[in-house]
């Protein structure tokens, strides 16, 4: 494995086939982010691992193609490149089923990973890729480090228990929820608060977490941190599918703040990354940075 590429970020969980009713899209949240990150001009870097079959070297060539860096891509010789059988809702809602096991459960050799890892990395992972203890076990050694560590909590059942959550929460730097994650975690914890800013400061006094944003589709969404709270609306789209789209959020949320970008304007970038790519088909659609600007200076 060449591990001499270092990148601001580095995403670390899934990369797959959504198998749609019309066709197979590549997908996975950590792939989607890492996507668009490196659409968003921050070179990022995927930890996941793929089948050796004609599936995970169409993955690799597609990371190839769009310029993902493939140096913390590992192959499995035993597992198949995972799969995941997405179902249209009520016309554009996305439910999924998740196949197990697959390659991505397996990923290992934290030593190389952990030297990619500097203060100023941003370390991005999700619940789902903690499913299996090999992949869980590597992650956590990652956790040790001292990244910046961003958690999408994306809940997907039945791959989550209380004790899981509470360990990778108490990782975390800063946490993305939707509201009913948000809901979820401190009903969980114990936590019995109506109001969206009480959920969110227990939930930063129990886990110890400086960041939390939370979404909220077309109404918009907030960002906490320390003791200071924003919001900014959401606008109006014309959706093809919500594939992806909180995954972009996420990537232009990091990528703002990794430029150091002052809240609000953070925010209005993430939210318009998530009605932009929501637009579009797929969670890695093909587009141009110079339509994204464009699509922010028409919403906002």
């Amino acid at each position: 494995m060449q591990t001499n590429i270092s990148t601001p970020a580095i995403c670390y969980g899934e990369i797959l086939w959504d198998i749609l009713p019309d066709g197979p899209q590549p997908g996975g949240a950590l792939l989607n982010v890492a996507y668009h990150l490196n659409k968003l001009g921050v070179p990022t870097s995927l930890v996941s691992k793929v089948g050796n079959d004609i599936d995970g070297r169409k993955l690799e060539n597609l990371m190839s193609d769009w310029g993902i860096p493939k140096h913390l891509l590992q192959t499995d010789a035993e597992h198949p490149t995972s799969q995941v059988i997405a179902k249209m809702n009520n016309g554009n809602e996305v439910s999924y089923e998740i196949v197990f096991p697959v390659a991505w459960d397996f990923i290992g050799d934290s030593e190389s990973i952990m030297k990619q890892l500097k203060p100023s990395t941003y370390l991005v992972y999700g619940s789902l890729a903690s499913r299996n203890n090999v992949s869980r076990n590597t992650l956590f050694q990652l956790l040790e480090s001292n990244a910046i560590k961003v958690f999408d909590i994306n809940l997907r059942p039945p791959f989550m228990n209380r004790d899981l959550l509470d360990d990778l929460l108490r990782k975390a730097d800063i946490v993305k929820f939707n509201q009913a994650e948000l809901e979820m975690v401190q009903g969980l914890f114990r936590g019995s608060f109506g109001k969206e800013s009480e959920q969110v400061k227990f939930i930063q006094q129990h886990f110890s977490i400086p960041e939390i944003i939370v979404t909220k589709g077309e109404f918009g969404a907030s960002y906490y941190k320390d003791d200071k709270a924003y919001h900014v609306a959401g606008r109006e789209v014309k959706v093809t599918d919500t594939i992806g789209s909180g995954d972009s959020f996420l990537a232009a949320f990091i990528a703002n703040h990794y430029r150091g970008e002052e809240p609000g304007s953070l925010l209005k970038n993430a939210i318009a990354m998530g009605g932009f790519i929501a637009t579009k088909k797929g969670g890695c659609p093909e587009y141009q940075l110079a339509e994204y600007q464009d699509f922010i200076n028409q919403i906002f």
